[in-house]
C-alpha cells in the first residue's frame, strides 16, 4: 500500500453508501443537488408542521439566505441545518436535514437515472444561451454590413 505524504497524517475522509450522516456542506449540497421531484415531511420536536410534494429547484450554501419550501418547490440551503442523514422511510431512500428539534424529510420520487435523459445542466443550457445569443449577434453584424 503506498501512502501519499502530501496528506500529511490526517484520517482518511468518510465512505458513505446508503446510509450515514453527512456534516460537511460540499457533500450535503453535492448530494441534494442531484433531487428532481421529492416528497417533503417538516417536522419539529416530532410534532408533524408541513408535507407535500415538489420540485427541488436550487440547492446552494449560503448563511445569508432561507431555505423556502412554498408553491410545490424547494430551494435548499445547506446552511439551514447541521447535518443530512442518509436513511430509509417507508421502504424508500430518504434525507433527513437535521437542524436542533427541526427536520426536513425528502423522499425523492424520481432517481437521477430517471431524470437524466430530461434535465440538463446549468453548464449546459449556459453554453447553448450563450452560442444562440452569439449567433444572433453574427447575424445582426453581417445584416448592418450590406
Amino acid at each position: 500500500m503506498t501512502h501519499n505524504s502530501s496528506f500529511g497524517n490526517h484520517l482518511p475522509s468518510p465512505c458513505i453508501v446508503d446510509a450515514g450522516i453527512l456534516v460537511n456542506k460540499c457533500d450535503m449540497q453535492r448530494l441534494l443537488s442531484d433531487l428532481n421531484r421529492v416528497r417533503y415531511i417538516y417536522q419539529q420536536d416530532d410534532q408533524l408542521l408541513s408535507a407535500g410534494e415538489g420540485q427541488v429547484m436550487d440547492v446552494f450554501a449560503d448563511p445569508q439566505q432561507s431555505t423556502i419550501v412554498a408553491n410545490q418547490t424547494l430551494y435548499l440551503n445547506v446552511c439551514s441545518f447541521d447535518y443530512l442523514q442518509i436513511g430509509n422511510f417507508e421502504e424508500k431512500p430518504c434525507f433527513d436535514l437535521i437542524q436542533d428539534s427541526r427536520q426536513l424529510r425528502l423522499i425523492p420520487l424520481t432517481t437521477p437515472l430517471q431524470d437524466s435523459t430530461h434535465r440538463i445542466s446549468t453548464a449546459t443550457l449556459e453554453a447553448v444561451v450563450a452560442e444562440v445569443l452569439s449567433a444572433n449577434w453574427d447575424m445582426r453584424l453581417d445584416d448592418e454590413e450590406f
